[in-house]
């Protein structure tokens, strides 16, 4: 008998794992033996700093070793690339008086940083930081080929941000298995690690945004019942306010193109948010600027850096109210709340949840890595691991369509649960109409005005019909990720159009922290500006009848009642001049009335023109 040598070349293992794309730290964790871990090479962190420098010549520095160009290089040394993920430039104007590097803006509005000549968008520094992070998992696990991740994003990131997200990671080589809120990977973390049931709330104060979730956990799954948030509330807020500080006091002391200076703001940043850190455990510690032709110290208490930050920290609480009111629970409801990312280290932060909700928060697990284990353990899911684990996140803000008039018909609420879709039938407003130009708006107010339009799209090949007559038929779909695709289809001729959301921006940070408070306080007026809106569309629709038969109601009718109807008519065409709800509501109902003999006319001349010369038993 003979034997083949064979030469058996060991394959590398092929893991998933969760990634924390933060916009301070990041990093990535696994699931094995039955639990989640960070990753990390022997005798080092698993932490890379979400900071990227680009040297005029060699490869990006991605990390701690980036990071320490930030002073002597500040205009080519990226950080809290995150917040520009998805913007444009007008979405960022209160940032860039604050940056050391030079942004500008592409034909499609996208943010691009200039470095060295050649530009970059937020997603390919943001593939830069995925690609450390893999690298520290390869080193970690001795080569295991990462076959793909789960990724995390605030829970009020919107379409454009979670799509350039997932643009990133696809540049740094990995397949998304899925886009997770942050507070609701947290929530997995700590319900895995306590084996707990109840309702819970996540407080999620990263470095620079904020996200509050409600969660109900009972056997093994975790639905989110409600979440709120605000993009532009973070660490590095806390940390502007002490630059601001320095930038005060030394005003007066040096010139003022200084103060501007991109050494100055990157060692002025540095220099804040090291002595925010240090307060958390010192009742003072002393701020220190040292640049050519510069030696500031200043000693801030952490009693001085409270009152700084406590209007921020009061941001955040108030939407923890609006997340409870959404829930429809009391403070009393929430049985456990968790804190999430390193800004809630500080005293200030850990004592203002802890009066807001009335108990003591948890804090045994790391809040710098809840969120990437609670990203490995959905990873283990989704790759066929633990059936025990069901996530129902929710999605933060309302979607839907502008209608006639500039109204919105919302096609998925906040907070619905996702994925999930909706169907919703519309119809043309003109005669012989061929067309409709749909607009995909995000927000809670009640007219697309005051939302935001995600993108636009055109139904052609509709048959003219009279209006009203096309059956078109409109699908909102909204993913596991919370990325949208809406579609319409003319029944009758099955012609279709759809669109995937990718917004050339996305909401802006002011909009989105303000969207939801600004639809609960002009809740009554836009309802009623909405109801003008609708009542005039209609009234034009009745009109547009009535003139179309103006010549049979002239025969058919008496007198009297063709002269109500032209009278209704009158008034009806003021009323489409109007916003004042109660003539245009008057004037509807009475150019119904007044029409209504003429629609019976109609009907029996239908009628008699459908039986006519036709037999008893064949009608």
């Amino acid at each position: 008998m003979g034997y083949i040598e064979l030469d058996v070349i060991d394959q590398p293992k092929r893991i998933v794992v969760g990634i924390d794309l933060g916009t301070t730290n990041s990093l990535a964790a696994v699931f094995e033996d039955g639990r989640p871990r960070v990753l990390h090479p022997e005798g080092q962190s698993g932490i890379v700093p979400s900071v990227v420098y680009v040297p005029a010549e060699g490869l990006p520095i991605v990390g701690a070793n980036g990071k320490a160009h930030a002073v002597d290089d500040p205009k080519h040394t990226i950080f809290s690339i995150k917040r520009f993920m998805g913007r444009g430039l007008s979405d960022i104007e209160d940032d860039l008086s604050t940056l050391p590097y030079d942004v500008r803006e592409t034909e499609r509005g996208l943010v691009q940083i200039d470095l060295h000549g050649k530009t970059w968008t937020p997603q390919q520094l943001s593939s830069l930081i995925i690609g450390a992070v893999l690298e520290k998992v390869r080193v970690a696990t001795g080569g295991a080929e990462v076959t793909g991740v789960v990724i995390t994003v605030p829970a009020y990131f919107d379409d454009a941000q979670r799509h350039a997200t997932r643009d990133a990671a696809k540049l740094a080589g990995v397949d998304v298995l899925r886009i997770v809120n942050e507070p609701t990977a947290a929530s997995l973390a700590y319900g895995l690690d306590q084996k707990s049931e109840g309702t819970v709330a996540v407080f999620d104060l990263g470095g620079g945004t904020f996200d509050v979730s409600v969660l109900s956990i009972e056997d093994g799954v975790f639905q989110v019942l409600a979440t709120n948030g605000d993009t532009r509330l973070g660490g590095d807020d806390i940390d502007r306010t002490l630059v601001d500080l320095a930038r005060t006091e030394l005003a007066d002391q040096v010139p003022a193109e200084t103060l501007t200076d991109p050494a100055f703001l990157q060692a002025a940043r540095l220099a804040a948010e090291h002595c925010k850190i240090a307060l958390s455990k010192d009742p003072e510690h002393e701020m220190h600027l040292s640049l050519p032709g510069l030696n500031w110290r200043r000693t801030v208490t952490r009693a001085e850096m409270e009152s700084l930050a406590r209007p921020l920290i009061d941001r955040a609480l108030a939407c923890c109210k609006r997340a409870l009111a959404d829930a429809e629970l009391e403070v009393a409801d929430i049985e456990e709340v968790v804190l999430v990312g390193g800004s809630t280290r500080m005293p200030l932060v850990r004592s203002a949840v802890q009066e807001f909700f009335g108990r003591e928060p948890h804090t045994a697990l790391d809040p710098d890595e809840v969120v990437a284990l609670g990203a490995a353990i959905q990873a283990h899911v989704l790759t066929g691991g633990t059936r025990d684990i069901l996530l129902m996140d929710v999605t933060p803000l309302s979607m839907g369509i502008e209608t006639v008039g500039g109204a919105v018909a919302k096609m998925i609420e906040r907070n619905s649960t996702i994925p999930c879709s909706h169907n919703e039938g519309f119809t043309t407003y003109a005669e012989g109409q061929t067309g409709i130009n749909f607009n995909v708006v995000q927000g809670e107010r009640e007219m697309a005005a005051d939302c935001r339009s995600l993108g636009k799209f055109e139904l052609k090949g509709i048959p003219p019909m009279p209006a009203g007559m096309p059956r078109v038929a409109v699908r909102f779909a909204l993913d596991a990720d919370g990325m949208l695709t809406v579609t319409a289809k003319e029944e009758s001729t099955g012609a279709l159009a759809s669109i995937d959301i990718q917004p050339m921006h996305g909401l802006t940070d002011e909009e989105v922290e303000t969207m939801l408070s600004a639809g609960f306080e002009n809740a009554q007026e836009d309802f009623d500006r909405r109801r003008v809106v609708d009542l005039r569309t209609e009234i034009g629709t009745m009109m547009a009848a009535v003139e179309k038969n103006m010549a049979a109601a002239e025969d058919a009718l008496d007198q009297e009642t063709f002269e109500d109807l032209l009278a209704a008519m009158a008034s009806g065409q003021a009323a489409q001049k109007s916003d004042d709800l109660k003539t245009v509501q008057s004037a509807r109902d009475l150019l119904e009335t007044a029409s209504t003999p003429l629609a019976a006319v109609l009907m029996d001349s239908v009628v008699k023109q459908a039986v006519s010369g036709k037999k008893l038993d064949e009608v």
